[in-house]
């Protein structure tokens, strides 16, 4: 006998109860449920922003899906943007409501990945740091180097809030005022840098990983047309965890992995710690933004730096 076929804001599902994905100890089922409980607190950092997906098919590698599939239903609302990477026209999904959240999850799309700005909009509206720990790296590292952040925010006369990445690190987003994308950009650079200077023995700006020396990678190149997990996305990593808000004094006492699609939901109840958590938008401060305007962008300097060596090598 066929399995009744099941259905939500007019969304066919198929497939439910089949493995999400291997190491995932959860079930297509689960992803559902879990976007659907959580559509209301993770769609307002979707709304209206060009959305890349991660995609786990049944014996497949995941996958990253730019272009909205032909497809794709004619309600799903997207957005046409230039990529200077691929020389080609991208056309992005907006994530708008929950049917369309719905769709995606159907799709077998775990991971959302909004861009920074707003579709149309020349202006930042948030600054975000990513710490990224080295490989088999503790926790507690990262935290530490959240704290160098956190400080750094201080000095500066900013706020922001933290989640996990649902990955290994931490994300730092800080809400502003409508800036210029280059003064974000510059005041990422600035930030990054007083983070780093908080603490050098645990956190850096060195974008070469080699350059490292085992410490947290303070990346200061999220701005502009660059895109971030949204808080409350599933991950594709063993257990199937979240990106989900802590609070900056209890960062400490929790794990990545103490979050995951079936355990949030029971943690959330009716909250939404996200929202709570984000500041009113701030201004940038002149004295930031003017002294990240004088660092390089790091990505160009590794780019240049990465040439040197390899001529360096060849002539050895």
């Amino acid at each position: 006998m066929a399995a009744a076929k099941e259905s939500r804001e007019g969304v066919e599902l198929s497939s439910l109860d089949g493995p999400l994905f291997d190491g995932s100890d959860a079930t297509k089922r689960d992803l559902v449920d879990y976007l659907d409980g959580v559509s209301s607190r993770i769609l307002p950092g979707l709304v209206q922003r060009a959305l890349s997906v991660v995609r786990v098919r049944p014996g497949q590698e995941p996958f990253m899906q730019k272009n909205l599939p032909k497809y794709a239903p004619d309600w799903i609302a997207s957005t046409t943007a230039w990529s200077h990477a691929s020389q080609r026209d991208v056309h992005y999904a907006l994530c708008d409501d929950r049917r369309t959240l719905l769709w995606f999850a159907n799709q077998r799309a775990v991971e959302y990945h909004p861009a920074l700005l707003r579709d149309g909009e020349t202006v930042a509206r948030q600054l975000v740091i990513d710490l990224d720990p080295p490989v088999d790296d503790d926790f507690a590292h990262v935290v530490a180097a959240a704290a160098c952040v956190r400080q750094a925010l201080a000095d500066s006369g900013l706020a922001g809030a933290v989640k996990t990445s649902g990955a290994k690190g931490v994300h730092v987003v800080v809400p502003l005022e409508p800036s210029a994308i280059d003064d974000t950009a510059a005041a990422t650079r600035a930030l990054a840098a007083r983070a780093e200077a908080v603490d050098p023995s645990v956190a850096t700006t060195a974008y070469i990983k080699e350059d490292r020396e085992g410490k947290v990678f303070v990346d200061s190149t999220r701005a502009g047309g660059a895109t971030i997990v949204a808080a409350y996305s599933p991950r594709v990593r063993p257990g199937a965890p979240v990106s989900f808000p802590v609070a900056w004094d209890d960062l400490a006492g929790v794990h990545p992995r103490d979050f995951t699609i079936r355990t949030a939901l029971g943690l959330l109840g009716d909250a939404d710690p996200w929202a709570d958590a984000l500041p009113a938008p701030q201004a940038l401060p002149a004295d930031l933004v003017e002294q990240g305007h004088a660092i390089p962008v790091a990505r160009v300097v590794a780019m240049h730096e990465g040439k040197r060596r390899k001529r360096a090598r060849a002539a050895e």
